[in-house]
């Protein structure tokens, strides 16, 4: 017997009680036999289309934008079903509990069935992420936020105060479709004016073709003082089979020539010094450096040459990188830059008062700014998107940083 095929019949197991249970509702909250054949039906073409393009899903091609919107449309029908399964089971629970007090006290009123308005209330908090999901797939994905911060040091040198950073990060080109849009998010970070731009990695999904359609589109970004860049994990091409290891060599030497394509000075573990009037920043920038994940960058190799007393940005990839290396290493790195974690691309944000997705319970530091002893990292949320083909409550991402002298 294949692996595949008991887990594979636990999964259909499961997904047949999840649509028996919130059938039940559709059943109470309405007798109109449309209703109920369009929710079988629309269940059941999701389901069909996620199976057959996970079936003949071929990892040579890497993850295209079918296979997104095949995940997404699952999603989309999923989540606010299970938010029914919760209140529905709320109301088993209550009925369970008074059909064991009707056992106890001798009572044999019948146990009363599903309470329409239950069912309503149901149905009423799943439209939510129903409809959060549908919002964030056709136009989440491009309402592109530009999140300002100003950050004051004692140490910065006085000719940099007022000095402004761009940060955008986790481009994906290879899950765009929308010309148009993405355009739109380029001339948002170029109107944004910043002395220089930094790219913190994940240019593409996998493969250096999937920027081709996109050169003439970011070659336009535009930055005084100059543009920099380091990779991020999905630069490498680790996640598709290649034909022969010659071919995924060559694509990754593909994927870092890009970068000088669209005028961007891609940082290998090294360090570029920084001039103004005089005095001098240093900005270094890693490889992939990951817990649980690909460990290429160097940061001694980045710093050598770099003085404990210089003012210095990092740029890498993963927020794992800071909390696990940088934050404590006694080269003092005052600001550190990274994205990667997309804050999953959904949760729920109130600027200034909650800030919740599932990604806090993997990553600490998973999207914002955050500072321990003096020193602080950035998360960028990303600009693009990666398996879910949308965004919902956590928006793209363009981080304006202002240094100011203390």
């Amino acid at each position: 017997m294949p692996r595949w095929l008991i887990p594979l019949l636990l999964l259909i197991v499961l997904i047949v009680a999840v649509e028996f249970y919130t059938f039940q509702a559709f059943k109470t909250f309405s007798k109109n036999r449309f209703i109920r054949f369009s929710f079988v039906a629309i269940s059941i073409v999701v389901y069909l289309n996620f199976f057959i393009t996970l079936i003949t899903y071929d990892r040579s091609n890497g993850q295209t934008p079918q296979f997104q919107m095949a995940m997404g449309l699952l999603l989309t029908i999923s989540i606010p079903k299970l938010v029914v399964i919760l209140v529905l089971f709320g109301e088993d629970i209550y009925r369970g509990v008074l059909k064991l007090i009707a056992v106890i006290t001798g009572e044999t009123k019948p146990l009363v069935g599903r309470r329409k308005f239950i069912s309503q209330i149901a149905l009423g908090l799943a439209a939510i992420p129903f409809a959060s999901f549908i919002y964030g797939i056709i136009q989440g994905k491009y309402n592109y936020k530009v999140i300002k911060y100003q950050l004051s040091f004692k140490d910065l040198p006085d000719a940099f105060n007022g000095f402004t950073i761009t940060q955008i990060s986790d481009i994906h080109s290879g899950s765009f479709t929308n010309k148009e849009k993405i355009q739109y998010g380029v001339d948002l970070i170029n109107q944004q004016k910043s002395d220089v731009i930094l790219f913190t990695g994940d240019i593409v999904n996998n493969k250096a073709d999937e920027m081709d359609n996109w050169l003439d589109v970011f070659d336009k970004l535009e930055a005084k003082e100059g543009k920099y860049s380091v990779l991020g994990n999905h630069d490498y091409g680790d996640y598709m089979n290649w034909k022969n290891p010659q071919d995924k060599i060559d694509n990754f030497q593909k994927v870092k020539d890009i970068h000088q394509k669209i005028g961007f000075d891609l940082l290998l573990d090294e360090h570029r010094y920084l001039e103004k009037d005089g005095q001098k920043i240093a900005l270094l920038g890693v490889e992939n450096w990951g817990k649980g994940f690909n460990q290429a960058g160097d940061l001694k190799r980045a710093s050598s040459g770099v003085n404990k007393e210089d003012f210095k940005i990092l740029m890498s990839h993963d927020p794992s990188h800071w909390q696990e290396k940088v934050k404590k290493d006694p080269l003092n790195y005052q600001l550190t830059l990274s994205g990667h974690t997309h804050g999953l691309q959904m949760g729920i944000e109130i600027p200034g008062w909650f800030k919740f997705s599932p990604s806090q319970f993997v990553y600490k530091q998973w999207a914002g700014l955050y500072e321990e002893a003096g020193r602080y990292i950035n998360v960028n949320r990303g600009f693009g998107y990666h398996a879910f083909p949308g965004r919902v409550g956590i928006w793209p991402e363009i981080t304006v940083i202002e240094l100011k002298k203390k």
